[in-house]
Parts: structure tokens; sequence; C-alpha cells
């Protein structure tokens, strides 16, 4: 029996795991050296209070996701409720993430930070790694610049919700 035909319906099974399994949203953005870039990512979670350390997956290193994995510092922006439409618009691939109708600024850094959202974590990127097909980054948090408080927004079976809330968005 090949590895392959073994692996794949584990493949499938772990897919169905964790569509089952709600995670927090989030938009990870860093300044590449053709502009701003960010992308929607369910994969963000706290490591380690003292210091504080958050880590997320990236599933790829082309687009958007190449950049922000080289980056050395990116902005981890937690998604409220309220934060619904532009969680999709950052997860559609071609879609106009910084345009002029989008409320964001540069922070010091040259860092794009979208305006509106709960909170968002200003990170240095501590290390990468290669697991699997994708590659997993641990950062430091720098800042937390706060939001307006909102609800939380999750994304479970490939659709995102209000915490608490049963129906889809």
């Amino acid at each position: 029996m090949t590895s392959t035909a073994v692996t794949h319906p584990l493949v499938d099974d772990f897919k169905d795991a964790f569509r089952g399994h709600p995670a927090g949203v989030a938009i990870i953005t860093a300044e590449g050296s053709e502009g701003p870039v960010g992308l929607t990512a369910s994969s963000v979670s706290s490591v380690s209070a003292v210091p504080p350390i958050v880590a997320f997956s990236l599933a790829s290193a082309q687009g958007s996701a190449g950049v922000i994995g080289a980056a050395e510092t990116v902005v981890v922006h937690l998604l409220g409720a309220d934060n619904a439409e532009l969680a999709a618009v950052f997860a559609s691939a071609g879609s106009e993430r910084f345009g002029p109708d989008r409320a964001w600024t540069r922070l010091p850094g040259g860092e794009p930070l979208l305006h509106g959202v709960p909170r968002a974590l200003v990170c240095r990127v501590m290390s990468r790694m290669q697991a699997g097909s994708s590659i997993l980054l641990a950062a430091g948090v720098e800042e937390i610049v706060t939001g307006p408080p909102a609800a939380p927004l999750v994304y479970h079976d490939r659709t995102f919700h209000h915490l608490g809330d049963h129906s889809a968005l």
C-alpha cells in the first residue's frame, strides 16, 4: 500500500474534523515591497502570556502569504462580529484589500493597521518553521491597539458566525 493511499482518507477526515471546530478570525497584514498585503486567518493562537507570543500558519509561500511569511513585522487584527465583511474581503483572492474605501493607516514602522477591529497586535516575527505543506510563524507582541468592542467572530464549517449565534452571517 502506498503512503498516498494511507494518507488520503486521513487528510479528508482531518479537514472535516476542523470544519466542525470553531476558530477565531483574524486578518494578518504586513508591508511588502509593492505595498500593503493582508489575508484572513483562523490559525492564530496565543502561545505565551509572558512574554506575549502568538503563532499562526500560512498555507502558501506565494502572493500575500509569501510577503507575510517573509516580513519582519506583522499586525494580527483580531476580528469581531461587525468585521465579517472585512474578513470575507481579505479571504477572497484578487479583492481590493487596501483601496480608498477601506479605513486603514500605516503604523510608524510602515505596517498597515485596519481600523474598526476590536484588537490589533503589532508583532515582530521570532521564528519560522516548515510544518508539512504550511509555514508556522511565532511572533512576539510589541504593542496592542484597542478598537471598538464587539461580539466575537468565529469561522465554523466554512462560514463566519457570531459567537453564540447559530445563524450564518
